[in-house]
């Protein structure tokens, strides 16, 4: 059992372990600062005419489709709620594992997670530099051309808008001034970073739920033309890269472990101490 601490200290306990989610929030607004557009060439059709010959899909005509393409031909109402639903779990779900790891004690692994976290979104922003590319969206508007000036736009996920009303989706993307950020796709990468912990910890439902939310995030990246093929494989190639240097490197680096040691200590707070044994 925890010694009691009062609410304050909890308070600061669990901004402390959630600190590597503000990191990442931050990191993920300052990309905005220098697009990577602005530093690399931007693939659009190279990516295209990868996807198409390793994923394509041929239509009745006999012209070889990407699967995005192809999806956009034969979408459904309920596959547009599905996908819609998937895509709004992307970041909250993996932020409520950590809540609850946090809160049910497991505090030290509520800060590996949000560090690991962390590290999977370093590795997956540098791919944003190292490889600007255009999401499938970007070519059915606007075809091979470059339009730096572009701003984002929800795709496949305004048809979410439609049926239910709420332009929640309109309303995320309408203001994201970096559209060449498709590779990796790091909608594929989030929820397959909370699963590997939440089988660390032993949690088997939410190694399910996890699981089944990343599948379905990776099926509506595609779906909803934000994503190609490639750029979710490449996403969760980006999960198993970033926890290799997390888990396996940095982790196992003798100042990194201690600095972290001491970081999970503090968040923990202290441990009741056995009584003193009468003789």
């Amino acid at each position: 059992m925890r010694t009691h601490e009062t609410p304050a200290a909890t308070v600061a306990r669990f901004l402390a372990a959630m600190t590597p989610f503000v990191i990442f929030g931050l990191l993920y607004v300052a990309m905005r600062l220098v697009p990577s557009y602005t530093l690399r060439p931007i693939d659009i059709q190279p990516i295209y005419e990868a996807e198409r010959a390793l994923f394509g899909v041929a239509a009745p005509d006999g012209t070889l489709l990407t699967p995005s393409e192809w999806v956009a031909a034969h979408t459904t109402p309920a596959a547009d709620v599905i996908a819609g639903l998937s895509y709004l779990m992307w970041v909250p779900l993996p932020l409520l594992f950590a809540f609850y790891l946090f809160f049910t004690g497991r505090r030290t692994m509520a800060f590996r997670f949000a560090m690991a976290f962390l590290v999977v979104n370093i590795v997956g922003f540098t791919g944003y530099y190292i490889h600007p590319a255009a999401p499938p969206w970007y070519v059915a508007q606007n075809g091979f051309h470059l339009i730096t000036g572009t701003h984002g736009n929800a795709a496949g996920l305004l048809r979410f808008d439609d049926i239910t009303g709420i332009p929640v989706f309109h309303t995320i993307y309408s203001g994201n001034s970096n559209v060449f950020a498709a590779v990796p796709s790091m909608h594929a990468a989030y929820c397959p970073v909370a699963c590997f912990y939440a089988m660390k910890a032993h949690e088997r439902t939410w190694t399910i739920v996890l699981a089944t939310a990343a599948a379905a995030i990776c099926w509506a990246a595609v779906y909803t033309s934000h994503h190609y093929c490639i750029d979710v494989l490449l996403g969760l190639a980006t999960v198993v890269l970033g926890l290799t240097i997390f888990e396996s490197m940095l982790m196992r680096t003798a100042v990194f472990r201690t600095l972290f040691n001491r970081a999970a200590e503090a968040i923990s707070g202290p441990t009741p101490t056995a009584p003193a044994t009468k003789r």
